[in-house]
C-alpha cells in the first residue's frame, strides 16, 4: 500500500512541476491548449491556424488588452487590485465580462489546467502565471494567447479562425469594430457571437473600441520597436 501512495505522490508532482518545465521552451514552439487537445481525444472539430503577433492587425491586441487586463503591460502575470475590483463589482456586467484574471493567468489556464471554476485550480493557475511571466516575453504571453483561446461556438481557436468564422477575413484585417466585437465575445464565445452580435455585445464592442481610440499606447510592451502606437 505504501509503494502505491508513494508512486501515486511522484507521479501527483511530476504533472505539478511539469508546466514549470515546459513553459519555457514556448519562447519557440508554438504551443495547444488543454481544451484543444480533450477535443481532438474526443474527435470533435478544432480549427486554428497559429500566427505570429505581427501578422494580426495591432488593433486587436490592444483592445484585447484594454478588455481583458488593461494592466498587462506592468503586472507580474496576476493582478490582485482586479481581483479585489471584480469582488465589489460582481453585480456589472462589463466587470463580469471581464472577470479576474490576467491574460497571463488565462493562457497558463488554457494552456496547462482545465475549464471551469475551483478553487483548486486557482491555486494550480497563480503561480504558473507568475512564472510565465518570468520565463516568456509579454509579446509571447499575448501571441500564444491570442492563438490558444477558444473563440468561436465550433471549435475555432484562435485570431484567425475566429475572424474567418466571424468575418469571413484574415486577422490581419481586422478593423477597430469588429477586433472590439472579437474582445467581447472572449468570456464565453459559445453564448456570444460577433458573427451574430446582440445587444450585449454591441454595447461591450462600443465601449471596447472607444477604448482603443483613447488609448492607443497601451499596448507598448507587446509592440514591436520603431512601430507607432
Amino acid at each position: 500500500m505504501r509503494r502505491w501512495l508513494t508512486i501515486i505522490a511522484i507521479v501527483v508532482v511530476a504533472l505539478i512541476l511539469a508546466p514549470y518545465v515546459i513553459a519555457p521552451f514556448y519562447r519557440v514552439i508554438d504551443p495547444v491548449s488543454t481544451l484543444m487537445l480533450w477535443r481532438w481525444a474526443t474527435g470533435r472539430r478544432v480549427e486554428r491556424t497559429f500566427v505570429p503577433l505581427g501578422r494580426i492587425a495591432p488593433v486587436l491586441p490592444l483592445t484585447v488588452i484594454l478588455s481583458e487586463d488593461g494592466t498587462f503591460c506592468h503586472n507580474r502575470g496576476i493582478d490582485l487590485g482586479a481581483m479585489r475590483e471584480a469582488i465589489e463589482q460582481s453585480g456589472d456586467v462589463v466587470a463580469e465580462s471581464r472577470g479576474a484574471s490576467t491574460i497571463t493567468q488565462q493562457t497558463a489556464k488554457n494552456l496547462f489546467l482545465w475549464q471551469g471554476r475551483s478553487f483548486l485550480r486557482k491555486a494550480l493557475e497563480l503561480p504558473l502565471a507568475l512564472w510565465l511571466n518570468m520565463v516568456l516575453p509579454k509579446r509571447r504571453v499575448l501571441e500564444i494567447y491570442l492563438n490558444i483561446v477558444e473563440w468561436g461556438p465550433n471549435g475555432e481557436f484562435g485570431a484567425e479562425a475566429a475572424s474567418h468564422y466571424a468575418f469571413n477575413k484574415s486577422a490581419r484585417n481586422l478593423s477597430s469594430r469588429e477586433a472590439a466585437e472579437l474582445a467581447a465575445i472572449l468570456p464565453n464565445p459559445i453564448r456570444r457571437s460577433a458573427r451574430t452580435p446582440n445587444g450585449l455585445v454591441h454595447r461591450l464592442a462600443g465601449l471596447y473600441e472607444h477604448r482603443a481610440a483613447d488609448f492607443p499606447g497601451h499596448d507598448s510592451c507587446v509592440r514591436t520597436p520603431g512601430s507607432a502606437p
